[in-house]
């Protein structure tokens, strides 16, 4: 009989190089739920597992709530395809906020540079 895998909240705070308190607001949040010996926390495979998901979802841009409905539509005994379809959906929603936030970079640029270039010409009219 082999021993489970487990985890120590400061095995995977190191891990993934997060602190223990993040590790705990998740807990707090129902996105994972470690066994309890004593006051030391256990976390297993799948804790494991939905940590590294929910880190992806944030380098990813996606709030704490789309990670965690993401998550929850995850069935073992399914192909999963509604939950691959619903990501899908929200990397293109991500997608087409990084776009207008893009142009909105573009535009704001523009208009620095217009800015910039009338305090030029009112400095060169002053030299006049």
């Amino acid at each position: 009989m082999t021993k489970k895998q487990t985890y120590s909240i400061g095995e995977l705070a190191r891990e993934f190089d997060v602190t223990t308190r993040t590790i705990r607001f998740y807990e707090d949040q129902g996105l994972v739920s470690p066994e309890r010996q004593g006051q030391t926390r256990i976390y297993s495979p799948a804790d494991r597992v939905t940590l590294k998901l929910i880190l992806r979802g944030k380098r990813l841009g996606f709030s704490l709530a789309e990670s965690k409905e993401l998550i929850g539509m995850y069935q073992p005994q399914s192909d999963n395809r509604h939950q691959l379809l619903a990501l899908q959906s929200k990397i293109q929603q991500r997608r087409e906020q990084l776009e207008q936030q893009l142009r909105d970079i573009h535009a704001l640029q523009q208009e620095l540079d217009d800015a910039e270039q009338r305090c030029v010409d009112a400095m060169n009219d002053l030299e006049r």
